[in-house]
């Protein structure tokens, strides 16, 4: 009779294989295949608990025991994926591996960026934040204005700039629209001047009929504007007359960084190295002491205490600087003297400068403590004043260059002042745009006219 299983190998009983000694079908020996299925008759029990095992269920060794394959699906999970549009069935598997990152709001996700950085980092990005933060409230709030204001800072309450405006139009009561329209957007531009460098502003009334009627001395009274200042105005240091029809054209310029920083490399003394008026200098009479025979006085540039340009005429009273001391004071009251102008003022063309350019002549006291400005650093022609050898280089201005004041002067005799204020108003404002302006007018506008066919101002 034949056995219905092999005896178990091992004395006493049992199966070598622990998986077949769990009874799990209450026999202790493999039940029979159906008579239907074929190949082998006899399924073991330890074959069905690893055929369990791949198709899913869960056991207590891992398949994955490698580096890579354990990892590998924590490394793919963490990718971002894309939806291709198609419908799963199974509706679990939509979200699984992509990012919760995007739909966070954005206050939640900086704060996660900040916890991952380290706390060297942290303390780097927070002195960087506080740097911009103080640069954007300096040049954004009054600060900037304060600084630059500040006698021992910026230095801006040492200057004070006098305008000549026209406001009544002068002895003769009329100014039409363009004389308006003039003195607006010259008072603008050094309203705007003023108010980026801390400087003081002081805007006097040129119709002369309501002071000095009597004598109608127009154009005379800015001697008189200048010590009305100097008292009004106890700190400051130098005078900057500007007659109306100026146009400041690099507002970028400040007066300490132009001019005053390094006045000794800016001003001569020596007029002999521009001298249309042929003055005759130094002078040589024996009485006179030695800086008064000397062609630069004493060379000291803290002596000088009245700085202006010369033109093709001669001296240019349009723009020039005095500073505060005893010797200007003494300068004022003689050139204001009446009984000088009473004497000549029927023969000086140009009233008051030609007053000084005499005081300047016959006084050595005066050539000791005066130095002279290439024009075009404070007071450029255009091109239609002192063009009677046409274009000079020494005298009108350039746009290369970049000239910081242009001067129209002369323009209400047979010139378009309006026009050429405008003119250079425009190009000032097109030198000096910010660069957002340049992007905007250099590469969107170019970019719009070749697609559209039309202009466009943005």
């Amino acid at each position: 009779m034949s056995l219905s299983r092999s005896p178990s190998p091992v004395p006493g009983g049992g199966w070598s294989s622990p998986g077949l000694n769990i009874n799990t079908s209450g026999r202790s020996s493999p039940s029979k295949a159906h008579a239907e299925s074929s190949g082998t008759s006899v399924m073991w029990e330890s074959a069905r608990q690893k055929r369990a095992g791949d198709s899913g269920y869960p056991s207590f060794s891992t398949q994955n025991k490698g580096f890579f394959t354990r990892h590998m699906r924590r490394l793919s999970s963490s990718l971002p994926r894309f939806s291709s549009g198609q419908n799963y069935a199974e509706k679990e598997k939509l979200g699984r591996g992509q990012r919760s990152g995007p739909h966070l709001p954005l206050l939640g996700r900086l704060r996660g960026i900040v916890a991952r950085m380290g706390r060297v980092m942290k303390i780097r990005l927070l002195i960087v934040l506080l740097i911009l933060l103080s640069i954007l409230l300096f040049y954004t709030t009054p600060l900037v204005y304060y600084w630059r204001r500040t006698t021992w800072l910026g230095g801006g309450q040492k200057f004070v700039i006098i305008l000549a405006a026209n406001v009544g139009g002068g002895v003769t009561e009329w100014k039409g629209a363009r004389e308006w329209a003039i003195e607006r957007d010259s008072v603008r531009n050094k309203k705007k001047y003023v108010a980026r460098w801390g400087y003081e502003l002081e805007i006097v009334d040129m119709s002369t009929k309501k002071r000095y009627a009597h004598e109608w001395r127009e154009s005379w009274e800015k001697v008189d504007f200048i010590r009305t200042s100097l008292r009004k105005y106890p700190k400051a240091e130098w005078i900057w007359w500007l007659d109306l029809n100026t146009f400041i054209m690099e507002p970028s310029y400040s007066l300490q960084d132009h001019i005053f920083n390094h006045l000794d490399k800016h001003v001569y003394r020596d007029i002999n190295e521009y001298n249309p008026l042929n003055i005759t200098h130094p002078l040589t009479d024996s009485y006179l002491d030695d800086d008064s025979r000397s062609p630069v006085g004493d060379g000291n540039v803290n002596s000088v205490n009245l700085i202006l340009p010369q033109d093709c005429s001669g001296f240019n009273l349009g723009s020039f600087f005095i500073r505060r001391s005893a010797w200007t004071d003494r300068l004022l009251d003689i050139w204001w003297d009446p009984v000088a102008y009473e004497q000549k003022h029927m023969e000086w063309e140009h009233k008051e400068q030609d007053a000084l350019e005499q005081m300047y002549t016959s006084l050595p006291w005066i050539r000791k403590h005066t130095a002279f400005l290439p024009q075009r650093m404070i007071n450029s022609f255009p091109t239609g004043a002192c063009s009677e050898n046409g274009n000079d280089t020494r005298i009108h201005y350039n746009q290369d260059d970049r000239d910081f004041l242009v001067n129209m002067a002369g323009c209400e005799w047979g010139r378009d002042c309006w026009g050429e204020m405008y003119n250079f108003r425009e190009l000032s404002y097109y030198l000096n745009r910010n660069p957002w302006e340049l992007f905007k007018e250099d590469l969107i506008a170019p970019i719009w006219f070749k697609i559209t066919g039309n202009k466009v101002k943005l």
